[in-house]
């Protein structure tokens, strides 16, 4: 399914499957939702919308049932969270520690 960003409250990204009938609304809080049988009438109108947030909350969230997941971006997001100090990402190995050794490493 291909995703469009977007920046509307607290929407991040909407997506469409048209053979599955399946609307995803990914959150700026890394959440998902897929709302089933969702027709393509709707999908246009919301992201065409010029206040998709007021949309999703008029049309789309009381409207349709939906299967709470999380965004693909949730990870990302992490990352970025530490760069500017939110919480920490998760530590990756440093490949030149194999070679010279880690800096924690005890070199007596």
């Amino acid at each position: 399914m291909d995703m469009k960003r977007i920046n509307a409250g607290k929407l991040r990204a909407i997506g469409y499957d048209t053979k599955e009938r399946t609307l995803r609304v990914e959150f700026d809080d890394g959440s998902a939702i897929d709302y089933a049988n969702v027709g393509s009438e709707i999908w246009k109108r919301f992201s065409t919308s010029g206040a998709a947030w007021s949309f999703y909350r008029d049309n789309i969230e009381e409207e349709f049932a939906g299967t709470r997941g999380r965004a693909a971006v949730a990870s990302q997001r992490a990352e970025l969270d530490a760069l500017f100090g939110g919480a920490e990402a998760p530590k990756k190995p440093n490949p030149l520690d194999a070679l010279f050794g880690s800096p924690d490493e005890d070199k007596s």
